[in-house]
């Protein structure tokens, strides 16, 4: 019996030694991975310095509005996953891509991720960076809570919200969050470069799948993707979003004209996703909402049809 729990010990701690070697080199690859791929990292827009840490805004375009982008949780290149849908948009409007704290070329920082926090980031970041409310939003996911919360809070800043599959604060009610063990567990892995062994994950984002970027964009957009996955800020918002949508919930439906896109719900972990998303717009007074066969970064599977009918939408507002 001792012999056997002497064998049983020894395995294990070979196993452990195994580990921490296989643990050494990728997080050995992934550094001289990191430094290598930084040249690729210089932010096409302007740097801000928002509440003791840099935040990331892109621009382009002109006209008299302005629609700003706001991504959904976890996207590591909001800039280049947006690059379809709103270079589709920019020969009329201003646009302006914010990339939030953990998010793309943002740095990652110590920075409270409630929904207060995370919206004032947001308005200062742009302000910063030259642009000017009113603004049309084009909240992605779960930046759909943000948005609302910006009509519900400085409702002269937003004219209108056009929601990319946007969550509303229903959707937290059922809406499955990973355990914080997990989400430990997932961030350490991207952290010291397991993702790496896996390409075919950021291979499958959707900006990368629809074509719409070139081949050098690529490459800039998973040289952003191992830079900012699972950061800690992102995590932190998972963690806050039942908090942060129960207070949106509290204040009720902003007084503003509504535009949604949905899509056919089947990535998204919610049975209902098309019905909350029907029921939320059915109560807003301006209010349209339109289903599009695809997954849930719908801007990349229907960037011509959706860039099309916010034109109409924007066009129509007073």
């Amino acid at each position: 019996m001792r012999v056997w729990l002497k064998r049983i010990g020894y395995s294990i701690i070979a196993l452990l030694g195994l580990l921490l070697i296989f643990i050494s080199i990728s997080f050995t690859n992934h550094w001289i991975q990191l430094k290598q791929e930084s040249a690729l990292l210089v932010p096409p827009g302007t740097m801000v310095h928002v509440n003791n840490h840099q935040m990331h805004v892109y621009t382009e375009g002109a006209g008299s509005r302005t629609l700003v982008f706001m991504s959904g949780g976890g996207t590591s290149a909001p800039v280049l996953d947006f690059k379809a849908l709103y270079t589709r948009l920019s020969d009329q409007y201003k646009v302006a891509v914010v990339e939030k704290a953990g998010y793309g070329f943002s740095e990652t920082a110590k920075v409270s991720r409630d929904i207060d926090t995370i919206l004032e980031e947001t308005r200062t970041a742009l302000t910063l960076a030259g642009q000017q409310p009113p603004y049309v939003l084009f909240p992605h996911s779960m930046s759909g809570i943000e948005a609302l919360y910006w009509a519900q809070m400085f409702p002269d800043e937003v004219e209108a919200i056009i929601g990319l599959d946007p969550a509303v604060p229903e959707v937290y009610e059922e809406y499955p969050l990973p355990s914080p063990g997990t989400m430990a567990l997932t961030g350490l892995g991207a952290r010291i470069g397991i993702t790496r062994f896996f390409p075919g994950i950021v291979d499958s984002s959707a900006a990368i799948q629809q074509k719409h970027l070139s081949s050098q964009e690529e490459e800039l957009y998973r040289a952003l993707f191992y830079k900012s996955t699972q950061t800690s800020n992102m995590n932190d918002e998972v963690k806050m979003i039942r908090d942060n949508a129960a207070k949106v919930l509290e204040h009720g439906v902003p007084d503003v004209p509504m535009y949604f896109f949905g899509s056919s719900g089947e990535e998204v972990p919610v049975q209902n996703w098309k019905a909350v998303l029907k029921n939320y717009i059915a109560s807003v007074k301006r209010g349209e909402i339109l289903i599009l066969p695809g997954g849930h970064y719908i801007h990349n599977e229907a960037p011509d049809r959706i860039a099309e009918e916010s034109k109409r939408f924007i066009e129509q507002l007073q």
